[in-house]
């Protein structure tokens, strides 16, 4: 008897964008049809400005599409107000970016705690250590990012991103800011975290190496996507 295939966490259909400018409106997403199983890596590739960091944000509830459904975790985007979006962002979506995104004025354990303060999980403080202890950050929990190397912070950025276990996390170029060596350590950190916790990964990046390590990969070139030759054999 076979199995019932993996339910899907992203589900995106006739997804469009149009976006008004001075020379008139500009198609930034043109039709795109997308589905991410639970626990799956995939790779979104492309040029610069062909609509991959658009698509993530919307995948988040960062940006409504003009046309089109956006389903992730089970729930249609397109039915919940800024504040559902919010609250859906905190229960099932980590982001990690190119940019780290850390609050300058708190420490690494207060950055990885905010998103579950915010939730009000009274285990805050408790879940931000061992999230910063999975990074191999136990040592720098009261630092400030000025205080951190980009490796460093780009790790607590990740344990930010992780410290709910999410089912999804969304990562955009995120060794763009670090050299050859640290970015190949956050790499593998990361891979690491999406399989202790089963998370599903959509990952944009411009290495094709990178994109190598991921289940699969598509290329977004235009505002619509088509597949890629299978980017690896086995799940990473």
């Amino acid at each position: 008897m076979q199995s019932a295939p993996a339910a899907p966490i992203v589900e995106l259909a006739g997804v469009h964008l149009k976006l008004a400018s001075q020379a008139g409106e500009v198609n930034i997403l043109r039709g795109v049809d997308l589905a991410i199983v639970r626990g799956e890596s995939l790779a979104v590739v492309g040029p610069s400005g062909s609509g991959k960091s658009t698509m993530m944000m919307i995948v988040a509830g960062l940006e409504r599409p003009s046309e089109g459904r956006v389903v992730v975790a089970g729930q249609d985007l397109g039915a919940l107000d800024e504040d559902g979006l919010a609250l859906f962002r905190r229960r099932n979506v980590g982001i990690v970016f190119q940019a780290f995104h850390l609050i300058a004025t708190m420490t690494a354990l207060e950055n990885v705690a905010i998103p579950l303060e915010f939730a009000g999980d009274a285990d805050a403080w408790d879940k931000a250590r061992e999230a910063l202890g999975a990074v191999g950050l136990s040592h720098r929990t009261t630092h400030y990012p000025g205080q951190l190397s980009g490796g460093e912070q780009q790790r607590v950025a990740l344990a930010r991103a992780f410290v709910a276990h999410p089912p999804l996390l969304l990562a955009d170029e995120p060794t763009g800011n670090l050299d050859a060596t640290t970015g190949q350590s956050i790499v593998d950190l990361m891979f690491e975290l999406k399989e202790r916790w089963g998370t599903a990964l959509m990952l944009i990046t411009h290495d094709p190496k990178l994109a190598g390590r991921c289940q699969r990969a598509v290329r977004m070139q235009d505002g619509r996507l088509s597949d890629l030759p299978a980017a690896r054999s086995a799940a990473q």
